[in-house]
This record gives structure tokens, C-alpha cells and sequence, in this order.
């Protein structure tokens, strides 16, 4: 069974693959935004842009509020810090392998293979 917070870091990676959910988080990081508004850029019918949108409300990161018929939108930013978060550990995990490797070869120098021939000389 999967843990809510694993469920909650597949949604908002699952929402932050699409490039165009990242390019309407990146216009939510400059404040709030009407639905509208924010299809504007998008080569794309506003159906089409509210269903990314509701992509990224399942995921947490935006949220919704209402003024009479306008719908606004606002970054939530906190699923993206438990991405971090995730991401940060791995980064120390391979950073780590990477030292590792680096001082082995640095202490193994790699010499040639006795089948490999030597590279000629240009002639002049």
C-alpha cells in the first residue's frame, strides 16, 4: 500500500512532467492569476488549459478561489518543497558515488590495454 505522502510526491511529479503545467506554475510564481488570463499564451482552447489547471489543483499546487463568475489562481508551493526535499536526499546519495569514483580512478590510473595500438604520427 502507498503511503499518503508517496501518493502526494507521484501527483505533484506526475504534474510537474508536463511542460506546459510548469510554464502555468511559473506565471502563478509572479502572483495571482485569473483562468483566463493565464490560457492566454497557450495555443490551446481554455477546456483544454482548465484541465491542466485541474491537474495541478489535485496535485496541491495551486489553489482556487472565486469572485462572482471569475476563477483565480494561486501557487502552492509547498508540494514542490517535498519534491526538494526528495530530490535533495538522492543528490547527496549520488554526489557521494561520484567522490567515490573520483578518487578511485584518481588513485587506479588507467593505462592502455596491450591490444590497443598505438596512434600514428601525422607525416608531413
Amino acid at each position: 500500500m502507498v503511503k499518503r505522502s508517496e501518493a502526494a510526491l507521484d501527483l505533484t511529479f506526475s504534474a510537474l512532467a508536463d511542460p506546459t503545467r510548469r510554464s502555468i506554475l511559473k506565471s502563478l510564481s509572479h502572483g495571482e492569476w485569473r483562468v483566463t488570463d493565464l490560457a492566454e499564451p497557450f495555443a490551446m482552447s481554455l477546456p483544454a488549459v482548465s484541465k491542466h489547471v485541474s491537474v495541478l489543483e489535485k496535485a496541491g499546487l495551486l489553489k482556487r478561489s472565486r469572485l462572482g463568475r471569475e476563477h483565480y489562481l494561486k501557487l502552492e508551493a509547498a508540494p514542490m518543497r517535498q519534491a526538494a526535499t526528495w530530490i535533495e536526499h538522492y543528490r547527496k546519495f549520488w554526489e557521494g558515488s561520484l567522490d567515490e569514483l573520483a578518487r578511485y580512478l584518481e588513485s587506479n590510473p588507467v593505462s592502455p590495454t596491450s591490444n590497443q595500438k598505438p596512434k600514428k604520427g601525422k607525416k608531413a
